[in-house]
């Protein structure tokens, strides 16, 4: 089983992966935007040039 990424601003367990207009991270929920936070696990969504990942 692959290990899933860490946050990049505090090292804690990543929730999702966010590219927000050209700057991509992974984060935790600390961190998260808000709209990747109303994400349900697993799910994707493209707003613009705003791509969001919630894992499962």
């Amino acid at each position: 089983m692959a290990e899933r990424p860490t946050c990049e601003r505090c090292g804690k367990e990543a929730i999702g992966f966010q590219s927000m207009e050209g700057g991509f991270e992974y984060v935790c929920s600390d961190h998260a935007d808000s709209l990747l936070l109303a994400l349900k696990p697993g799910e994707k969504k493209v707003y613009g040039v705003c791509y969001l990942e919630r894992y499962s």
